[in-house]
């Protein structure tokens, strides 16, 4: 068997589709290979990418969602670091890039990141761990981010598990936000509130999609061999429905694109069609120049990374909205 191989995958050049990979002799034989991931004719899967690093809470905290031993859900909750104790604090719900296999909550650059928009946003921030292929493949992530909504309405009256919300939280403003697949994830979220009741107290302002992943535009098979209960490329998780769109369980709606993603087309397709669904809120469309694909993450002190930021921040203080 040859020796696993670790590189780097970049969204912003990688190829995304399948392809056939020949294997010499002395290697165990490869089916298929995409950016994220290779499949091996015996059913093994090789995550082309480092392991997770996992960095210990500083003035964060870290909690459990659902301690389901078959869907386990967690979180890492950020507060600004000088919140007013007197004052409640809109809540942001993300949920950070992954490609549906890769990536965590817990890693250094996602922590710094929701810590960033913590401070900056002044907001209560809760970044979830969700489900990743191939140990919990697609649409299981689906579920555990729908249950992350739940759990933070928990909260609502007051005794909630978790403290910080229960003290901090106003429930009234709450935020859905993502990256890449974190940005799919956050559309399918608000699109689910759009057809359920929330408990009276509880309102969600907005939506934030940055870099985000939707099918159609040629880099479907990826997701299509992950997720194995779905309907084919017109799954409205990959391709979002118009009547999803027009109920949209949210009042305002941000997608963030960047000049040199190769998703930046399905941010755009994903206004364009918001805008005809006939949805009643509002939708803006931000372009940074000179970024690649989440690149804000990896590169937050960067000129570019700092306006992405700024906007995310600027966009859920709009006004101090209660629209």
């Amino acid at each position: 068997m040859a020796t696993a191989r670790w590189s780097s995958i970049s969204l912003s050049t990688a190829t995304i589709k399948k392809r056939r990979v020949e294997a010499t002799m002395e290697e165990k034989e490869v089916s298929l290979e995409f950016p994220f991931f290779r499949v091996y004719k015996d059913g093994g899967v090789e995550l082309l990418h480092s392991p997770p690093v996992f960095y210990p809470p500083s003035d964060v905290k870290d909690t459990v969602i659902s301690s389901d031993q078959c869907a386990p859900v967690s979180a890492r909750i950020f507060l600004p670091k000088t919140p007013n104790r007197n004052n409640k604090l809109p809540v942001l719900l993300f949920f950070h890039g992954s490609g549906f296999c890769a990536n965590s909550a817990f890693t250094e650059e996602y922590s710094n990141h929701v810590a960033a928009i913590a401070n900056e946003a002044k907001v209560l921030a809760v970044s979830v761990e969700y489900a990743k292929f191939p140990a919990r493949p697609p649409p299981e992530c689906y579920e555990d981010a729908w249950r992350s909504l739940q759990w933070v309405v928990s909260h609502v009256d007051g005794d909630g598990p978790e403290p910080w919300l229960n003290d901090l939280a106003d429930l009234q403003r709450v935020f859905i936000a993502g990256s890449g697949t974190g940005g799919n994830l956050s559309h399918w979220v608000a699109s689910l509130v759009g057809k359920t009741v929330l408990p009276r107290g509880v309102s969600v302002e907005g939506s934030i999609l940055v870099h985000p992943f939707f099918g159609g535009i040629g880099d479907d098979d990826q997701w299509l061999f992950m997720c194995k209960e779905k309907n084919g490329p017109e799954d409205p998780r990959l391709k979002p429905r118009a009547e999803d769109l027009q109920s949209l369980g949210c009042k305002r709606v941000l997608v963030c694109v960047a000049e040199k993603d190769p998703l930046l087309v399905a941010g755009r397709n994903y206004v364009t069609a918001l805008k005809k669904s006939g949805w009643s809120g509002s939708v803006e469309l931000v372009e940074h120049q000179g970024l690649g694909h989440c690149e804000h993450v990896y590169k937050p002190y960067e000129d570019n990374s700092r306006q992405v930021l700024k906007k995310i921040a600027s966009f859920i203080n709009e006004k101090n909205c209660r629209c």
